[in-house]
């Protein structure tokens, strides 16, 4: 059962609205406040390839308030078998592929528009030894502000030196007046947002639009997945016979859509296609094997799914720290 379209509205409005979403979301069980530094990088390799995993920091938002398409119970039900309570603390993920030649960064995270406990990104980037200024190319999933708010600081680039690609979809739909006008009032921020951190590097010159599939770099592909906006792009890594596919927002709460793959959310502008991506994608994924990545999906977000009855289970990659440290004599 959809929830009412006002509840969605109301609820998408104080998600994109920043000043609000510490507010209304900061509600986890306190023995979830953590209060110190936590280290915000995950090192591994896809194939010949070194990829970082990059936390731009966690928020706590109400699924039962956001997620669509449920039954009644349907939320809580699944939220209490993973032992959690009315709200999840929802990672905001980015990464990092060191190709060698370039550094492409895929998504940026939120800046400083969802409250104090996201807006990590460059601060995660340099402990994982990195300098903005040292991106080459910045990935684009899709223009929703917890994936572009990090392109700028105020009214500073971030990334000066970085080409941002995207489907041009995407960049059509949220660029245009229009598009904006005929939007419900409460998801208008989101254009506006989308003017002041994705418009200044196309005033800039600095953005590269692409149509579709389509090979970017080698072994760096595009794979449209349009529906929870226009343009929202799948990436693909493929170096020595693996493959990692970056999902963006192809879900947003694992522990209700990895069972449940019709199951929908407020921020879709196309839930009924969102939903028929994430079941092909789903399916495409579990049986082929390959790696995936979610922005979403708790930190650091890459895994792989296993059929599991009528849905799939996430199945994490393993942790791995085998680097050898050699003693100074």
């Amino acid at each position: 059962m959809k929830k009412t379209v006002l509840t969605g509205f109301l609820a998408a409005a104080l998600f994109t609205l920043g000043t609000a979403a510490p507010a209304a979301f900061a509600q986890a069980a306190p023995g979830t406040r953590i209060n110190k530094v936590q280290p915000g990088y995950h090192h591994f390799k896809v194939g010949n390839v070194n990829v970082t995993a990059l936390s731009d920091g966690t928020l706590a938002i109400p699924p039962g308030d956001l997620l669509t398409n449920v039954a009644p119970g349907q939320v809580a039900a699944r939220l209490a078998a993973t032992f959690q309570g009315s709200h999840v603390d929802a990672s905001v993920n980015a990464y990092l592929i060191d190709s060698g030649e370039r550094l492409l960064l895929v998504d940026t995270g939120s800046g400083e528009l969802y409250g104090p406990t996201l807006n990590k990104l460059v601060a995660t980037l340099q402990a994982a030894g990195y300098q903005p200024g040292q991106i080459t190319d910045v990935l684009v999933t899709h223009i929703h502000t917890d994936h572009t708010g990090g392109l700028m600081d105020g009214k500073r680039m971030v990334f000066p030196n970085a080409t941002v690609h995207l489907d041009k979809r995407e960049l059509d739909y949220w660029m245009s007046a229009a598009n904006r006008s005929k939007a419900p009032e409460a998801r208008r921020a989101l254009f506006d947002q989308a003017l002041a951190k994705v418009k200044p590097y196309v005033d800039a010159g600095k953005v590269k639009t692409f149509d579709g599939a389509t090979e970017l770099f080698p072994g760096i592909r595009s794979i449209p997945s349009y529906g929870h906006t226009p343009g929202h792009s799948f990436y693909a890594l493929d170096s020595g016979g693996e493959t990692l596919l970056f999902w963006g927002d192809l879900l947003h709460v694992a522990e209700v859509q990895m069972p449940d793959p019709a199951v929908t959310i407020v921020f879709d502008v196309d839930a009924k296609a969102a939903a028929a991506q994430r079941k092909r994608a789903f399916a495409e994924a579990a049986k082929e094997k390959y790696w995936v990545a979610g922005d979403h999906v708790a930190f650091p977000g890459v895994g792989r799914l296993r059929a599991d009855g009528e849905g799939y289970r996430w199945v994490p990659m393993p942790y791995i720290n085998d680097h050898i440290v050699h003693a100074v004599r």
